[in-house]
């Protein structure tokens, strides 16, 4: 009677991995037929068959659509999906740690902090010159998100300091950075002015290879070291008394996530501006299709990222044909209601 049982929990658990996998490659379908759609969109008309031609036998075609595509779209199209995957990634580990369905790196003001970082470069005038513009503005709102981030850091540090306190902490150090934009933003001229609303909102147009090659290693190494604390991390979000009782340093692993997470966001809105509600909306579609086990949250959670920011690219280059508007408002408009229609239909069962 017991072997039976057994037997049919260990039936009913291989089901449930092989649904949480489909879910995965239905998602890796999706993510790839967006990228394509992705990079066959824009200004100059290409079919698939062109951009298949180009990218498998590119002594085929002519300079003009070998130079759109390797070096405009393709980039592009690959930074919407991994500027997507590290945010989705980040904001499934800051909920995960901090156990609050709101943490995210744009709540928690990494991605503000960041703005600031950005407007503070282009108001100093980098924006007169194109090499300061494409090397220090990303290095300043990556300086500033990282002080952001050591910032909440010395908070979780603090002596009794709890989830809540880095919380508020985060919100404070959001609303400080705010402020401090807002303040760039009245002393800027009108020129000025626009480049930092632009960088605000978020852009994918300034993608290089060089870029994406920094943004796919940091994002490998991160997600190789949260990959291996997946039991830590799902039996963190059990519980604290839990996660202890295993003989997890719950404290150890928490900072420590966040410090990944911290340089994961920092790396990627350097480049793109702060694109908001990925970080927020893709770990609750994760969570939603295959719950809290790490071994597939995190992944789901970058794959859910990666589909939210191209396919919100393709939005900003079809919604007004001849112009793209700044991806960060595609975001949001898609983003919004979606995270409200979770909230309402599922209520907290989820949570």
């Amino acid at each position: 009677m017991q072997s039976s049982k057994a037997n049919d929990l260990n039936q009913a658990y291989q089901r449930l991995g092989r649904r949480r996998l489909a879910v995965i490659m239905t998602l890796v379908i999706l993510v790839t037929g967006s990228l394509f759609l992705d990079v066959i969109t824009g200004p100059a008309p290409l079919s698939l068959s062109d951009v298949l031609t180009t990218l498998f036998q590119p002594g085929a075609v002519n300079e003009a659509n070998r130079t759109i595509v390797w070096t405009f779209r393709i980039p592009t199209a690959l930074m919407a999906i991994f500027v997507g995957a590290a945010l989705g990634i980040a904001g499934a580990e800051m909920q995960t740690v901090l156990n609050n369905p709101l943490a995210s790196p744009y709540t928690l003001g990494v991605s503000a902090a960041a703005s600031f970082g950005a407007a503070l470069a282009l108001v100093l005038g980098s924006g007169t010159l194109i090499w300061t513009t494409t090397v220090f503005v990303p290095t300043s709102a990556f300086v500033c998100a990282m002080c952001c981030s050591l910032a909440i850091f010395a908070i979780g540090r603090l002596r009794g300091a709890s989830t809540e306190t880095i919380i508020v902490g985060g919100v404070a150090l959001h609303f400080i950075f705010s402020s401090g934009v807002a303040f760039l933003q009245y002393m800027a001229s009108e020129d000025t002015l626009a480049a930092i609303v632009f960088w605000i909102f978020g852009t994918l147009q300034g993608a290089s290879w060089h870029k994406l090659a920094i943004i796919v290693v940091v994002m490998v190494v991160t997600m190789g070291l949260l990959m291996s604390r997946v039991w830590q991390l799902t039996a963190l979000r059990l519980g604290e008394s839990h996660a202890r009782s295993l003989g997890i340093n719950t404290e150890r692993l928490r900072l420590q996530t966040l410090i990944l997470v911290s340089i994961l966001t920092a790396t990627a809105v350097c480049f793109t501006g702060a694109i908001g509600f990925v970080g927020l909306l893709a770990p609750h579609l994760a969570r939603m299709l295959v719950g809290e086990d790490q071994r597939y949250f995190i992944p789901l959670s970058a794959l859910s990222g990666a589909l939210l920011v191209s396919v919100a690219a393709l939005v900003t280059k079809l919604l007004i044909p001849g112009t793209i508007f700044p991806i960060g408002i595609a975001t949001a408009a898609i983003g919004a209601p979606c995270f409200a229609a979770i909230a309402l239909l599922r209520r907290r069962s989820y949570w």
